[in-house]
């Protein structure tokens, strides 16, 4: 049968021969029936084994395989069918295999397998951080590896980890971990990090014998403990437990035991070795080791082993910190040093005391000299070297040294001591063309005098009712015309019998203010008497003095804010129906000044000052309501400065005022000179009363009263110069001065109550015999006041008030005053006049401590007089009082009858004279 290719493609097919290429058409063949032909080839399977392998490892391919032969590929390896052959593929790669199986006629048949080639693992590195531990503490474990994952076993469970990740570990016991790392092909490694785990260190006891040990001795430290080494600090010494340790602290010491197991976990415990230092005294220094009496010096003490105290005084004292001492004469100090156990020790160290310079006076004699003239300068002093300048004169002590000076000179004599702490005093000599002379011209009257300026002030606190029967002759012998109650800063916290609300006075009361506290109803507790009409009724002068009150500006009844006006208007409605007409009242007390109690919203501010003194319900309107005679005054401070106290309240209360009141003290506490209050103080006070009279004029108010409503030699603390000749001649004075500038009313501080004793200054530098000093210029006697002992009985009257009674005799109401004139010697020569019952009165000052002076008294139109009388108070009648029962003599009176004018007087030193010429 004749057929051709397709045909037999076609029998291929459906006999299911597979892809056999026959090769061809009418070729013979041998072989039976049907023309037959060679098998195919077939391949059963062909797998690789394993399928993964790691870089350089190999791996089986198997073929299954009939009717031909097989190659495999890449590599053209024969295989035999079901017989493995081995292939290394490359790395890191994925190599496909061929089996390729051929028949004897040629045809083929092929099949694949796939074998991938993968890296090995790697460990980098494998730790445990810290390798060991306190048990209970836990370890980090970090594996670093690549190609792989890998898996850490060793502890309760496997940990699978991440490279660089780090695992967390809290074996109980040590334990060595083992990181295994795992390819695709199964290929692992191990790497192992091992955990030790350490017990806690523990400490039973550590302690030293003896505890306290002498210095140089020793003594044992014991530490009982495990888990750790010991190392005892300070010293750093390595210790085993249960073995002493010896030490030998220089002081004591507490010592550290530290206990660190192989992990680094530590525990401590202490123990202190106390050393009995023997104490040291390294030095104890005065520094000045010399001081001038009053002065100071620092003791330092530097030492060690115990207590310090310095003797005398028994001051304990640090080591290094230094003590002020104020030895008055040369002292010996001695440091003991105490320590807690054994022998104290000692040092001493000096102060010397350099006694202070003093003079006990520096005079010339004479003085006045005539031009051309000498004068001795004599100055007695101690406890120093003296020098007089100008000239630079050497002095000695009590021996004179001769001047000549060509005009006026004041030299001074300083007297230093080896310290160059330094005393001086002065002397003027007064040079003349020829001598002193007083001249006064009777018919060229001046202003109205009035007798108001011989005033005092009385206090709240003092028993005037239980005393008046003291205050009144002494009152009257001094001439005393005017009063003002109820007593400076007192006033501004002072309350008498009025309630808030009431128009006049109810149940009389007394009591003060200040921010803490507040006024009780019914309480006596500072005077003796219970109404207002007693207190004036015991204070009488053939009927009440004039009498001026203080309104309270300050505080309220309840102490929560400023004055109340009403308080003041129901106080003067209460005098009126007393019977008593109080002349002046004003509105506080120094409210210019901080010291002054003031609870208005702004303390002291003369705005807030002046309204409460203006309009209907100020203090002027309602005073004047309820006592229409009462003159209402505000207080100034002579302040001369433009927007300051004056200015505002000038301005702004104009027409609110009938007067203004000032008070004057030219000096401060500490500070006091016998030299300016005797010869410059009272002439500031009519600066003042200029400054004023300039001020008021400004104001639009040029001729307001002005009221010096306090004054006195010093504003606080007064020393024994308030009850020396000195502050008499100063009193007098200002009498004068205010006599000449129209003063219309002055009240001195003080009357009675209020001595100082021993508080001022008392120094020798400041002439008089009292260790005391006094505001009150009469005694209050030793029964109320025994710190002023030797004042006298009650109504003593001081040098001060022995002023106020011979000028009662010039300051008369009615009369006029008169100016003299002083040619000569106007540096110690001071002169007042007035007109005098038709004839001329005059008070003449020698203000020179040792030197009398001479003087010529003229009085223009008069050659003669048929009477002159002479009062005189000085130093001499003064110094009668240093005895050891003090002399407090009167003035002496001298009536010398008919003279000749020109009348040539002597006036002895530092004496006041009221001249009275018919």
């Amino acid at each position: 049968m004749r057929h051709n290719r397709f045909d037999r493609a076609i029998l291929a097919f459906v006999f299911g021969l597979g892809m056999v290429t026959l090769a061809g058409c009418g070729g013979g063949n041998s072989g039976g029936g049907g023309g037959g032909g060679s098998t195919p080839p077939s391949i059963a399977s062909f797998t690789a084994n394993p399928t993964v392998v790691t870089d350089g490892s190999t791996a089986q391919l198997t073929g299954v395989f009939s009717n031909g032969t097989g190659v495999v590929t890449p590599g053209n390896m024969s295989v035999t069918s079901g017989t493995a052959v081995s292939v290394t593929p490359q790395s890191d790669t994925t190599t496909t295999y061929t089996l390729t199986v051929t028949g004897s006629s040629g045809a083929t048949v092929s099949q694949t397998a796939t074998v991938q080639a993968v890296a090995a693992p790697s460990i980098t590195s494998f730790g445990a951080s810290p390798a060991t531990i306190t048990a209970g503490s836990s370890s980090s474990l970090t594996a670093v590896f690549t190609n792989g994952t890998g898996v850490i076993t060793g502890g309760s469970s496997p940990i699978n980890v991440t490279s660089g990740t780090a695992v967390t570990v809290t074996p109980s016991a040590t334990t060595t971990y083992t990181l295994t790392v795992t390819n695709a092909a199964g290929t692992a490694i191990t790497q192992t990090a091992t955990v030790t785990v350490v017990a806690a260190p523990a400490i039973t006891s550590f302690s030293a014998s003896p505890t306290t040990i002498a210095s140089g001795t020793s003594s044992n430290l014991t530490a009982v403990f495990t888990g750790g080494t010991g190392v005892i600090t300070p010293g750093n010494i390595s210790v085993t437990s249960g073995v002493a340790a010896s030490v030998s602290p220089a002081s004591t010491t507490t010592y550290t035991l530290t206990v660190t197991n192989a992990a680094g976990t530590s525990m401590t415990a202490t123990a202190t070795v106390t050393v009995n230092v023997p104490p040291v005294i390294t030095s104890f220094t005065a520094n000045p080791t010399s001081i001038s009496a009053g002065g100071s010096s620092s003791l330092t003490a530097v030492f060690s082993g115990g207590t310090g105290v310095v003797t005398p005084g028994g001051t304990t004292v640090t080591s290094g910190t230094a003590l002020i001492v104020n030895p008055t004469a040369t002292t010996t100090y001695t440091l003991t040093v105490t320590p807690a156990s054994g022998t104290a020790v000692t040092a001493t160290a000096t102060v010397t005391v350099v006694p202070f310079p003093t003079i006990t006076s520096f005079t010339a004699d004479p003085d006045p000299i005539v031009s051309g003239g000498s004068s001795n300068l004599t100055g007695v002093f101690a406890n120093g070297t003296g020098i007089i300048t100008p000239g630079s004169l050497a002095a000695t002590s009590g021996t004179a040294v001769s001047v000549s000076p060509t005009s006026t000179t004041t030299y001074t004599l300083t007297v230093t001591n080896s310290l160059g702490s330094k005393a001086t005093e002065t002397a003027t000599v007064t040079v003349t063309t020829g001598p002193t002379s007083v001249t006064v011209n009777p018919a060229n009257t001046g202003i109205v005098v009035t007798n108001q300026i011989l005033g005092m002030n009385l206090p709240a606190w003092f028993d005037v009712v239980g005393n008046a029967t003291s205050i009144n002759p002494a009152f009257q012998q001094a001439g005393i015309q005017a009063i003002r109650w109820p007593g400076g800063s007192w006033s501004d916290g002072y309350h008498w019998g009025y309630q808030t609300g009431s128009s006049t006075l109810v149940t009389p009361y007394q009591c003060t203010c200040s921010t803490a506290n507040s006024c009780t109803a019914n309480s006596m507790a500072w005077a003796g008497y219970s109404t207002f009409a007693e207190f004036v009724a015991a204070i009488p002068k053939g009927g009440p003095y004039d009498l001026a009150l203080t309104a309270n500006y300050g505080t309220n009844e309840t102490c929560t804010g400023g004055g109340d006006p009403k308080e003041a208007a129901a106080w003067a409605a209460a005098a009126v129906t007393d019977g008593i007409t109080p002349s002046h009242i004003t509105v506080g007390n120094e409210e210019y000044g901080s010291w002054e109690t003031d609870l208005h919203s702004t303390p002291n501010d003369p705005s807030i000052y002046a309204s409460t003194v203006v309009g209907s319900s100020g203090y002027y309107d309602l005073i004047k309501a309820a006592s229409p005679n009462t003159l209402v005054g505000v207080d100034v401070d002579a302040d001369n400065t433009s927007g300051g106290w004056d200015s505002t309240v000038m301005s702004n209360a104009k027409g609110s005022y009938d007067f203004v009141e000032l008070h004057y003290y030219p000096q401060g506490p500490g500070n006091e000179s016998d030299t300016y209050l005797t010869q410059q103080a009272a002439q500031g006070l009519t600066a003042n009363i200029n400054i004023l009279k300039s001020e008021l004029a400004s104001a639009g108010a040029a001729d307001t009263p002005i009221y010096v409503g306090e004054m006195g030699s010093v504003y606080t603390n007064p020393g024994k110069q308030s009850i020396s000749i000195t502050q008499g001649l100063y009193a007098g004075q200002m009498l004068g001065e205010m006599m000449n500038d129209g003063v219309s009313r002055a009240t001195w501080w003080i009357g009675f109550g209020n001595c100082n004793g021993q508080a001022g200054n008392d120094s020798s530098s400041l002439y008089g015999w009292q260790d005391f000093g006094a505001y009150n210029v009469f005694s209050d006697g030793p029964t109320l006041d025994p710190t002023c002992a030797g004042y006298g009985p009650i109504g003593t009257m001081s040098p001060t008030a022995r002023a106020f009674e011979l000028f009662s005799n010039v300051a008369v109401s009615g009369e006029h005053v008169l100016t003299p004139t002083v040619t000569g010697d106007t540096n110690d020569v001071r002169a007042y006049a007035a007109t005098h019952s038709g004839g001329t009165a005059l008070v003449l000052f020698n203000v020179n401590e040792t030197t009398s002076e001479t003087v010529q008294v003229t009085v223009d139109g008069e050659g003669s007089s048929p009477d002159v009388k002479v009062i005189t108070y000085d130093k001499s009648i003064y110094d009668q009082t240093d005895a050891a029962t003090p002399v407090w003599a009167p003035p002496t009176t001298t009536d010398m009858g008919s003279e000749s004018i020109p009348l040539t007087l002597t006036l002895t030193p530092w004496s006041m004279n009221v001249v009275l010429i018919q």
